[in-house]
């Protein structure tokens, strides 16, 4: 999931200072389903103090549809599928109107399929991870924010490539990877040809196990955090803002060495809220694992550093996480039993079930705006 606020952090963060906490306001949020092959748009509608879900369209994009990031000045998603022919990858640029309703969209034929898609911060170029080969894709962006042909690609010979996402000053690029390739590798991003140069050194080192996967910037402080996929818990970075060098600050473990043992359960997404107080990272877990499934809450230090809330039970696997453009409502796609999920944000941090909507299975990416 790729939400304006890790993009922009700055900007959001002065918005949420003006408002924060209170019932949201009506938006809309758009998934692509891999079931459908569709984009579902849901409408979002304040109505006193609750929070109604509603299918507001579906439109047919004509392909397995999953990784879906937004233009954060103009009405543009972006979306890919997660797997396909190298070179002929379909995605697609959808247009919305005014009031974010679909409009129209352009098929993109794209070098791979992508896990997670970002756009750097002057808007000049898509960046794409793919997960299968690890494969690394740049399109520049014309007048119009279409992507046009690659201009950069990276093959480090490592598979579980999970996120890409530039650093907040758009000089430096991070790659978690997950699995048995446990790393997070980092790059000078060159923001006019959109090259990439390793740093040296190139790999941050994760600590063994903790599978870094997505990716969040603190919006006033020099620290990322990950969600660690197979470590079942969060990690922060601090980063030098002359060399872009990562140094490890924290690891946070939300369950003990025992119950991760012979345990499938593993982290999803990561998001921060926009004023930067609270970090929340997906927990997935099988029935037969003892885990449960849930959100996990922390808040964040005036230090950047964590403290774990606890566990807000979702039932389901949760996947995806995006917040409300205002930052009051956090939704949460769950994945295999196709249910999207409202929660609200308390000034605690605490999660609150607002609603929820039936939706295609296997969703797991979404944006809002």
């Amino acid at each position: 999931m790729r939400s304006f606020q890790n993009s922009f952090p700055t900007l959001l963060y002065s918005l949420c200072v003006l408002g924060c906490h209170s019932i949201a306001a009506d938006f809309k949020a758009y998934l692509p389903s891999r079931t459908s092959n569709q984009l579902w748009i849901v409408q979002a509608t304040e109505k006193g103090d609750q929070l109604t879900l509603s299918i507001d369209e579906r439109v047919d994009l004509g392909f397995r549809a999953v990784t879906i990031v937004a233009h954060p000045e103009r009405s543009l998603l972006y979306v890919s599928s997660n797997v396909g022919e190298e070179g002929n990858s379909p995605g697609a640029a959808i247009t919305l109107e005014a009031d974010g309703s679909y409009k129209e969209h352009r098929s993109l034929r794209l070098e791979h399929g992508y896990a997670y898609l970002s756009l750097d911060h002057d808007q000049r170029f898509l960046l794409g991870a793919n997960y299968r080969e690890g494969h690394i894709d740049i399109y520049p962006l014309d007048k119009y924010g279409i992507p046009g042909s690659r201009v950069a690609f990276l093959d480090e010979g490592r598979t579980a490539a999970h996120a890409i996402l530039p650093s907040p000053d758009n000089r430096f690029v991070y790659i978690p990877y997950v699995k048995e390739s446990n790393a997070i590798l980092q790059y000078a991003f060159d923001n006019t040809s959109g090259a990439l140069t390793p740093l040296d050194p190139n790999n941050v080192n994760p600590p063994e196990g903790t599978g870094p996967r997505h990716i969040a910037y603190h919006p006033t402080l020099p620290f990322v955090y990950f969600s660690n996929e197979q470590g079942l818990g969060a990690s922060v970075y601090q980063r030098d803002l002359a060399s872009g060098q990562l140094t490890l600050y924290q690891v946070v473990e939300v369950v003990s060495e025992n119950q991760r043992h012979g345990s499938s359960a593993s982290a999803s997404d990561c998001l921060l809220s926009l004023d930067g107080k609270f970090l929340f990272t997906g927990q997935r877990s099988s029935n037969e694992t003892g885990l449960p499934n849930g959100i996990n809450r922390y808040r964040v230090a005036n230090d950047a550093s964590l403290e774990h809330l606890g566990l807000t039970p979702t039932s389901e696997i949760p996947w995806g996480l995006a917040f409300s453009p205002d930052g009051n409502v956090l939704l949460v796609t769950a994945h295999g039993r196709g249910i999207l999920h409202a929660f609200r944000l308390t000034k605690q941090g605490e999660l609150i079930p607002m609603a929820t909507l039936p939706i295609d299975e296997r969703i797991s990416d979404l944006v809002t705006r």
